[in-house]
């Protein structure tokens, strides 16, 4: 039997790697069932030997370039005629094929926990889901991916929709999808979702936006001595000593949830299971963590917009998502290099955050934060959801409606339907009159109660800043808020507390944002 010498298992991986790295390599995001952007030329990028040729063919278009001396490459391709499907093939010295293109309408679904929610649950799906014969709506959920540097790649595959497949579709961003898609005579549309639950807005920011707003700083040297000041060895400790008390705690659960059962009464509920504390900086909630995860590996990616839906977890520090919010779409806006693209956000549903303790108004001036945002930022809309929330649940199910709002903004804004009315009313400005204040508004046509009832959730203040309940009653598209209690009123605040669910809307039935006509300090202004 011939020997086979020691060295060639050696020389043989050495041959492997090397043909590996020779072949010309996508990103993720690239593949089969993709929707490319319509009215851009296509971008392709990815990776192949430095120097080496790399051609491209979409439909009758091609183009070529040569990968750099880091392996990389990128180019733009004219896109071909029609929507689709088509091809696209990359050769270098290997080929690749990416099967079942087509050409419509991709937006990026950001955002925490209420645009990860799926399909499945939201309200009353059964329906919803059976009907998703949609298979030019494709979905691309982005893998929850940490990163300390930018990543160049992401996990994910494009999947088709379908009765089987959009139960794990982000709910909003499908509902937002389905209406571009019915009311654009059948356009593709690609969802994209980078989207994680419980995360900061300063996640998906990057580093480097961040380090050049100076009003940020105090928010960057906290997190910087949170991390210094981790103690993994007492992490650990706490952690044992957790686990050990949650162990008797279970078994104590299981006798009392037993002898419940039998004598048949309400099952206590069970103990939560202890968490290891780690670094703040190993976590999703660092700075900009999320982004180099699961932002910075497809801004290559033309795309029409971006919804978001985002903030319950800066809702402690809502005076600063003033700076946060604007400063990320921003960061967002450059790093894609396609000017500014829509960005469309929810405004956050009502929500009992303090339940009872404290302040009830950090999410009212999370609210004005968003509108504030609305307002200075250009190319920005706002769902308002004060009347689809559920006070008790942070996620409330109605996501139907909230991606239908989305929609309205795009719909008139970017798809030329000039008619819609998109939003409800917007707080304009304020005029002490005698006794009174009246308040105006933008997109106030048919100002009414949705309910019929008297306005609710209007306050009103004197010089003393002791807001009292008041009353409000339109007059055209403007509203005359007062109260007996108040000869000289100098302020009016409007749902301006965590659970308020008012009942003032427009003609088209679409809910007032709050909002208050004073500049008070904000109780969150401390909160860096």
């Amino acid at each position: 039997m011939t020997s086979i010498p020691r060295y060639l298992p050696l020389v043989l991986c050495i041959s492997a790697l090397h043909s590996a790295k020779a072949e010309v390599r996508l990103p993720a995001i690239l593949s089969d069932h993709m929707v490319v952007q319509a009215g851009k030329p296509a971008v392709l990028w990815g990776w192949a030997d430095a120097g080496e040729k790399v051609a491209v063919e979409f439909g009758s278009q091609k183009a070529e370039t040569t990968a750099g001396s880091d392996g990389k490459w990128k180019l733009q391709v004219a896109l071909p005629a029609g929507e689709g499907p088509h091809q696209i093939r990359v050769q270098g010295k290997n080929s690749l094929t990416i099967q079942d293109v087509l050409v419509g309408e991709v937006w990026v679904c950001s955002g925490q926990s209420n645009m990860e929610w799926k399909v499945q649950q939201s309200l009353q799906p059964e329906k919803d889901i059976a009907e998703a014969n949609f298979p030019k709506i494709r979905h691309f959920d982005i893998k929850n991916t940490i990163s300390a540097t930018p990543k160049d790649d992401v996990e994910g595959a494009w999947v088709v929709c379908s009765p089987q497949t959009v139960p794990n579709f982000t709910a909003v961003g499908y509902f937002f999808g389905r209406e571009l898609h019915q009311k654009l005579k059948q356009v593709p549309v690609g969802l994209v979702a980078p989207n994680w639950g419980g995360t900061v807005a300063e996640a998906w920011t990057s580093r480097a936006a961040l380090e050049a707003e100076p009003l940020l700083k105090p928010m960057l040297d906290r997190y910087a001595k949170q991390d210094a000041d981790f103690n993994e060895e007492a992490a650990k400790a706490n952690f044992e000593k957790a686990k050990a008390s949650y162990e008797k705690a279970q078994a104590a659960w299981k006798d009392a949830a037993a002898k419940a059962k039998a004598e048949g009464m309400p099952v206590p509920p069970a103990p939560a299971a202890p968490r290891l504390v780690t670094r703040v900086s190993s976590g999703p909630n660092f700075p900009a963590n999320l982004y180099n995860g699961m932002i910075a590996p497809i801004v290559n990616l033309p795309i029409r917009g971006a919804i978001w839906y985002q903030g319950e977890s800066n809702v402690g520090r809502a005076f600063q998502y003033r700076t946060v919010f604007p400063n990320m779409i921003g960061n967002w806006r450059k790093d894609f290099a396609q000017g500014d693209f829509p960005f469309y956000f929810v405004q956050l549903a009502p929500y009992s955050y303090g339940r009872g303790k404290g302040d009830p108004t950090p999410c009212a001036e999370l609210w004005e934060a968003q509108l504030r945002t609305l307002r200075n930022v250009p190319k920005t809309g706002m769902a308002v959801t004060t009347d689809i929330g559920d006070v008790k649940d942070i996620h409330p199910k109605n996501k139907q409606e909230v991606g239908r709002r989305l929609s309205l903004w795009a719909l008139r804004h970017d798809y030329g339907q000039k008619d819609l009315v998109f939003s409800g009313p917007l707080y304009r400005g304020s005029k002490v009159e005698g006794g009174k204040i009246r308040i105006q508004f933008d997109h106030a046509a048919g100002l009414k109660s949705s309910n019929g009832a008297a306005l609710t959730h209007f306050t009103i203040a004197g010089e003393d800043r002791n807001f009292v309940a008041a009353e409000a009653k339109i007059e055209g598209d403007a509203l005359v808020v007062g109260s007996a209690e108040v000869a000289k009123p100098v302020a009016v605040r409007f749902a301006w507390r965590d659970d308020a669910e008012p009942n003032l809307v427009n003609g088209a039935g679409l809910p007032a944002s709050p909002f208050r006509t004073d500049e008070f300090p904000a109780v969150t202004e401390a909160n860096q």
